[in-house]
């Protein structure tokens, strides 16, 4: 029995792993955080198998679902809509749960696409440190963040919406960062795929007219 923790792509479907392939076909159960995302995602890979919900709004019964399953000899595999699970997703409060709950259960990652990783990958950084911060507060303590953001002594990358992505950038442009070099990756790996390069304010210039922007997306911010 064991806990797989499954990263899966980030947009193409090529970019699984064997390794992912494997534990996916293997496990007992696999715990998701959309069923339907992942659903589509083993047809693909042409995999049957039983698919429990897992997500930030799930209630503590699924959570014991999936502990009794584990305690059982089962095999669970846990992925979330796309990426990493545990980076801005309720797998880190899954692995936590499990780990209090069964701690001679193993929790085993299976390492592969990660959006945080693939957009430092081009960024052109080169150095060994980052601060990441996730996705900006939507309400509460948004001033307070972007100030953080300003103080940090390295590059900050930052995930958002495309709802909140313009604002986003005009916060980063009122806290001061509006001529700081920056980056945004949209949909990496995707159809769409773009990476835009700049100041900030440069960004916003760019990417302002172009109407609500849609797609996933990663913001570095240079020192």
């Amino acid at each position: 029995m064991a806990l797989y923790i499954v990263a899966t792509p980030i947009g193409n479907l090529k970019d699984i792993t064997l390794r992912a392939i494997e534990v996916l076909r293997e496990s007992d159960y696999i715990a998701a955080e959309d069923t339907r995302v992942t659903r589509k995602l083993l047809s693909y890979l042409g995999i049957q198998k039983p698919l429990l919900s897992f997500h930030e709004h799930s209630k503590p019964r699924d959570g014991e679902k999936i502990i009794q399953l584990l305690e059982s000899g089962r095999s669970v595999a846990y992925v979330v809509d796309a990426g990493t699970p545990g980076i801005s997703d309720p797998g880190a409060f899954l692995v936590r749960r499990v780990a209090e709950a069964l701690p001679s259960v193993a929790i085993i990652p299976i390492p592969g696409p990660s959006a945080l990783s693939a957009a430092l990958s081009v960024s052109g950084l080169g150095g060994s440190e980052f601060l990441f911060l996730g996705f900006p507060p939507h309400k509460k303590g948004r001033r307070k963040f972007f100030q953080k953001v300003a103080e940090s002594p390295y590059p900050v990358v930052l995930y958002e919406s495309p709802y909140r992505l313009l604002r986003t950038l005009r916060d980063l442009s009122s806290a001061g960062l509006e001529g700081r070099p920056a980056i945004v990756c949209k949909e990496i790996s995707k159809i769409y795929e773009e990476i835009f390069r700049g100041g900030v304010s440069e960004l916003l210039e760019v990417i302002s007219p172009r109407g609500a922007p849609k797609g996933e997306y990663v913001i570095i911010i240079n020192r």
